[in-house]
Formats: structure tokens, C-alpha cells, sequence
């Protein structure tokens, strides 16, 4: 239950009254009411909600927006809502509605009732898929996957919270000419490290993994690959490392705190035939045509800048042409709406892809594209680039060794996808205020702190039913008024696919908790008062607890 969209109904219902009333007056003239808004102003000297529907009616009724305004509000029945205090007119005719604060005496009932569950949605029949992360397994995974997992783990929780049926899913690159590459640079280190003088590829996988897991090839079988023939030997190799980095790139993540539904195979989109499948299918309804010996997908048709090939000269398919294939299962698969997590330097295949998908015959709105940039790591002022262990660059693993999980998440879903992020790796190590993650956890584990005390003091907390929340002061109501817009913050996230919002959300929560904290107490003389409180203080921990599972970040009850 979303406390805010409870107001907003009601005050929408005054509203709508007001103008069936004015209208059977013969005050204003109009045939249907406009797609209003109700909206919580910026400025709190606006009120608690403000109304844009006089603005909207005033061609229709052929009146000043400001004298629809007063027309409103004179015909407005304010005992339908008995916490509504009064009503403005600002401007040219928005009409302001101030509340007293007793609408949220029933949110901690709310809240505590829902538990764990409060700020969610009821379940809707809509299935989402969130691909992310989707590594090419050649390597280790670096800081544009951890932003990636973060980013997409967390809006996969927002939407799972705001009813939606989700799955996440890893996409795994396991065909191309990356894998042949790949496969080239494993020999060479295998034959290298058995003795024989050979060259190293010149555009191959040159790190310290791909050395260490020839060295458990080694381990594992010795000289045997030697009488091999060079096919047999790379596809053995090549096997060999997929199943290896496929099994790292899930402990990994999972220690990141990200598990996915399904893991999909590029290469059974080949081997099902779905590639050939899918570009027969385009070239029948006229998208495909060949220029050169290679076929060209039109993909101007659809704002691209140029035509993209899909199957070169060679017979071979393009990476695009597997991601047509690919983007065609999910839809067959049932999802309503596919949500890709892309790096930015993507930007140039979004045109085409959902281009693609509106020629396949779905409609493109169903395909949302979450593009993100870059991440500097900073380490004593210093932009930090290389691993200490292996010399190349920072994996994940190292990042969560270094600063931990919580800290990790929470940092690369503060900021905007879209902005490229410094990373400050002493600042997440730090134990202090300064550090967003710790002053959050810390948040939640000072009210555990107060719980602990209260039991050692025999206090207990009364039923929410038991207490009389009138007795709260001004810092305790916006506390309050800041829970009540949690669902509100998840339903825009889901919609919107900005995670970051939660983050600031649960940033400015804890900082208001902090706030009072260190002005009042929670145990005290005042009986009423502490049982408010107390509640209260119950009432925000859960909100917090439940903002921090959504970003995948731990609770602490003490720190």
C-alpha cells in the first residue's frame, strides 16, 4: 500500500467532485476533465500536494486558469478528507493543498504490519527480464562489470519489489572471434610453458589469467595436449578455460551478491540454427539485403545512421546478427519488457537493435536500454589502474577484498548511470559519517542499539494500536513523512530504471534519522512520548532495512 497514492486519490476525488459540482452549477463549462497531476511541490511553502488541473482546463472552459482555481475551490467538500488543513491558489491557478500531520499517524501500523514487505507492490502479470553484466569469459571481471551488476542487480530487486515477475539473466559470449582469439592465446601459453619457442599472438590475451589457467591445464594434463593436433588442442583448451571462467564469473558475482535465473549460451543460438533462422526471416519481410557478398540489415529504416552488416562476405554472421537472434528468444520466451544493462560505448547499436525488434514484428517500447559509463578507481587522490597482484587491471574480486561488498554496491549505485563515476577506495574503507554506505548502516544498527537498551531497561514496545503518535514533534513527522514516500521512490525507480534514486533516498532518510538521534531521545520520562517513539523508531528501521536490501547491502544491528 503506497500511503502518498492514498492522499493523491483522495485529494483527486475532491477534486473531480468540485467540477461535477461546478459544472451541474453552470460555473464552468468543460466536456471531460484533463490527465491532471497531483504532485508533491519542491518548495514546502506550496503545501504538501499541488494540482496543475485548472491550467489544464482552461482552454476548454474557455476561462483564466486562475478563476477556474477559485471556482475549485469554493466548491471543494473538505468533510470528504478531514486532514486536509487548507486550500491555496498560487500563480496563475495551481491550487496548493496543505495537510495536518495527522494523515500519518497510521503509517507505522502500516508499516510494521507490512514488515519486510512495506514499500512493495501487489504482483502484477507482467514478466521482466533483466539482462546484465554479460561478460565476455575471456577474462577476469573489472569495474564496467561491477557497475553493471550493481546497477542491474538493484533495479532487478526494485521491480521484483514493485510487483513485477523477474528474471535475471547472464548472457554468455561464448562464440566468435573473441573465443577463436581466445583460444589461440591458451595454445600459446600452453606450448610456451612446456618448452616450445613460439610466438605469442599480437592481439591476444596477453594477462596473468590466462597464465594461470594454462598452468592448471598443465596440472591437470600434463604433456598430454602436445600430440594433439592445433584444432584439437584449441578446442580443448579453449573448453576447458570457458567452463573455468564461467564457474569464476559465478562465485564471483555471487559473492558480489548477484545470482541469476539463467545463464544463456550464445553458442546454442548457433547450434539450434535460431542465427540462420531469424536473418531468413528478416530478408523475407524485406529488411535484408546483400551489397558486396555480405547481407545488410536496414537498420536506416530506423533512425541508425548507416545499414549494419549481419552476415559478412565470408558466410559468417556478425555479432549483431547473433544479438537479433538472441533479443527473438527472449520475446518468444514471454517478457513483457527486456531491460538490457549496456556500457556507453554501446550507444551506437541501441538505434539498430530496437530497429531490429520492431522488424521482427514487436514493438521496441518493450525494449529498454540502460546505458552506463565509466568508472575511475581513486586511491589516495591517485586514479589507481593496475592490480598490485597481477599488474593489469583491478578485478572485482580485488575491489571486494579491498572495500567490501556493501560498500562496493552502495557506491556504484549512487550516481546516475549515464555519469561517468569516481570511485574514492579509501573513502569506502573509511568507518565514519563521511562514508554514505557506513552513516546508512550505522542508521540502522543505532536503532538496534536503542532496542538493546530499552530491553536491558525492561522497556517493551506497546502495540502500535496502544500509541498516540499526536505527541510527536516536527523532526519526528518528517521522518515520517520521508518513509511515507518509499513506495512512491520504488514504483519511479521501477518505471524510470534510475536505481539511483534509492540510494539518495535512503541517504536523505538516515539523515534525518541522525538528525533527530542527536537532538532527542527515544527513552525518556515521558511515557507517551518514548512509546511513540520507540515505534516510531521501528517504523524506520524497517524502511531502512528494506531500501538497503534492494541495493543488495547488509543491515548491521551493530557496527
Amino acid at each position: 500500500m503506497d500511503p502518498i497514492q492514498k492522499i493523491r486519490d483522495g485529494l483527486r476525488n475532491l477534486l473531480v467532485s468540485a467540477l461535477e459540482k461546478s459544472r451541474a452549477e453552470g460555473l464552468i463549462t468543460f466536456d471531460s476533465l484533463p490527465d491532471f497531476v497531483i504532485e508533491v511541490p519542491r518548495d514546502e511553502g506550496h503545501g504538501d500536494f499541488s494540482s496543475n488541473v485548472a491550467m489544464l482546463m482552461a482552454r476548454s472552459a474557455r476561462m483564466a486558469p486562475r478563476k477556474i482555481a477559485e471556482i475549485i475551490v469554493t466548491q471543494i467538500d473538505r468533510k470528504l478528507m478531514p486532514e486536509l488543513q487548507n486550500v491555496e491558489i498560487a500563480g496563475a491557478g495551481f491550487i496548493n493543498f496543505f495537510l495536518d500531520q495527522s494523515w500519518l499517524y497510521d503509517l507505522p501500523a502500516l508499516v510494521i504490519g507490512m514488515g519486510d514487505r512495506y514499500g512493495s507492490s501487489p504482483r502484477q502479470n507482467l514478466k521482466v527480464q533483466v539482462e546484465f553484466v554479460s561478460a565476455n569469459p575471456t577474462g577476469n571481471l573489472h569495474m564496467g562489470n561491477a557497475r553493471g551488476g550493481a546497477i542491474g542487480d538493484t533495479l532487478a530487486n526494485a521491480l521484483s519489489f514493485a510487483g513485477f515477475d523477474v528474471e535475471r539473466e547472464f548472457y554468455i559470449n561464448d562464440a566468435g572471434n573473441q573465443i577463436e582469439v581466445f583460444a589461440q592465446s591458451l595454445e600459446a601459453r600452453y606450448l610456451q610453458l612446456m618448452g616450445a619457442k613460439i610466438e605469442f599472438p599480437d592481439n591476444g590475451y596477453a594477462g596473468q589469467d590466462v597464465v594461470d589457467t594454462v598452468k592448471n591445464i598443465i596440472r591437470d594434463y600434463k604433456d598430454a595436449l602436445l600430440v594433439m593436433s592445433s584444432e584439437e588442442r584449441q578446442k580443448f583448451v579453449v573448453n576447458y578455460a570457458l567452463k573455468e571462467k564461467i564457474e569464476y564469473i559465478k562465485t564471483t558475482l555471487s559473492n558480489f551478491g548477484i545470482n541469476y535465473d539463467v545463464w544463456f549460451s550464445e553458442t546454442s543460438l548457433h547450434a539450434s540454427g535460431q542465427v540462420n533462422e531469424v536473418i531468413d526471416y528478416l530478408r523475407e519481410k524485406g529488411f535484408i539485403y546483400e551489397e558486396d557478398g555480405a547481407l545488410w540489415f536496414k537498420s536506416t529504416l530506423f533512425g541508425d545512421e548507416k545499414d549494419e552488416v549481419v552476415i559478412r562476405a565470408n558466410g559468417l554472421p556478425t555479432y549483431f546478427a547473433t544479438d537479433i537472434a538472441y533479443h527473438r528468444d527472449k520475446f518468444r520466451r514471454g517478457f513483457d519488457r527486456v531491460i538490457n544493462v549496456w556500457g556507453a560505448d554501446h550507444h551506437g547499436h541501441v538505434a539498430r537493435m530496437k530497429g531490429a525488434v520492431q522488424a521482427l514484428g514487436y514493438d521496441a517500447g518493450r525494449l529498454d536500454i540502460l546505458l552506463m559509463q565509466l568508472v575511475r578507481l581513486y586511491r589516495g587522490g591517485i586514479v589507481v589502474r593496475m592490480s598490485k597482484r597481477t599488474g593489469t587491471t583491478i578485478s572485482l574480486d580485488e575491489l571486494i577484498e579491498d572495500v567490501g561488498k556493501d560498500a562496493a554496491r552502495f557506491f556504484f549505485v549512487m550516481r546516475s548511470p549515464d555519469s561517468q563515476m569516481d570511485f574514492d577506495m579509501d573513502l569506502a574503507k573509511e568507518k565514519g559519517q563521511d562514508n554514505p554506505v557506513y552513516y546508512v548502516q550505522y542508521a540502522h544498527a543505532r536503532i538496534q542499539s536503542i532496542f538493546r537498551q530499552a530491553a536491558a531497561a525492561g522497556v517493551e514496545r506497546k502495540r502500535v494500536e496502544e500509541v498516540d503518535f499526536s505527541v510527536l514533534g516536527i523532526e519526528e513527522m518528517q521522518l515520517l513523512r520521508k518513509i511515507a514516500d518509499f513506495p512512491e521512490e520504488i514504483a519511479i525507480v521501477a518505471r524510470t530504471m534510475a536505481p539511483q534514486r534509492i540510494a539518495r533516498y535512503i541517504l536523505d532518510l538516515a539523515g534525518l534519522f541522525h538528525s533527530f538521534y542527536n537532538h532527542h531521545r527515544v527513552l525518556n520520562d515521558n511515557q507517551s512520548l518514548q512509546d511513540a517513539r520507540l515505534l516510531l523508531m521501528e517504523t524506520t528501521r524497517i524502511t531502512i532495512k528494506n531500501a538497503l536490501t534492494i541495493l543488495g547491502v547488509s543491515a548491521p544491528d551493530q557496527m
